[in-house]
């Protein structure tokens, strides 16, 4: 079988199994974008260098214990491995850009710019999944509200018409919502960044 042929899910089983080619092919298949990916954020051959190192260090080690469930998305689930790493990177050189979570709705910044190039869209279909996953603990009439204004972009003259609640009602179980998630945001400890 051409090495072009074997999905990237094949090769991690195989790697799993034991065959260590298999990962070989993964990192040829895949260093471009990932190292690229790296040097866009830190400008610094050598500081992309060892992150992408340490990339794969963690990616090799997080199969050998056989805790990749990624279902197939090697690359997305890779690339977050190298995003993270970098802004573990920025936080020890104290350059992290901060994010700011106090405008109404800036924790959705991320989701909403057009001129995302590949490797960020890859981050921000992760991050997608993690407020996706985040949104999930909301209580149901909140999660309904936000959900509707958010992902669906109804007024909340629409909204209040759907829920058969007032609008003030919506706007409030909105703000709760908003105020919920900076709560989970927090106590999960989790960098939303672009």
């Amino acid at each position: 079988m051409q090495k072009e042929l074997i999905t990237d899910a094949t090769l991690v089983s195989n790697y799993i199994k034991g065959q260590e080619s298999a990962l070989e092919i993964l990192i040829k298949r895949h260093k471009h974008k990932i190292y690229s990916f790296i040097y866009s954020k830190v400008y610094d051959k050598d500081i992309a260098e060892d992150i992408f190192q340490d990339t794969f260090i963690k990616v090799i080690r997080t199969l050998k214990r056989g805790a990749y469930n990624e279902e197939g998305k090697f690359l997305p689930w890779t690339m977050r491995i190298a995003h993270n790493l970098v802004i573990d990177h920025f936080r020890k050189s104290n350059r992290m850009p901060k994010f700011d979570n106090t405008g109404e709705f800036s924790i959705f910044s991320v989701l909403s710019d057009n001129a995302l190039n590949a490797e960020k869209s890859i981050i921000k279909e992760q991050v997608e999944s993690d407020v996706r996953r985040l949104v999930e603990e909301l209580p149901q009439d909140q999660k309904e509200v936000l959900l509707m204004r958010i992902y669906n972009d109804m007024s909340f003259k629409e909204i209040s018409d759907r829920t058969g609640v007032s609008i003030n009602t919506a706007l409030g179980r909105m703000r709760y919502a908003l105020i919920n998630l900076r709560k989970i945001i927090d106590k999960h400890n989790i960098v939303l960044t672009n």
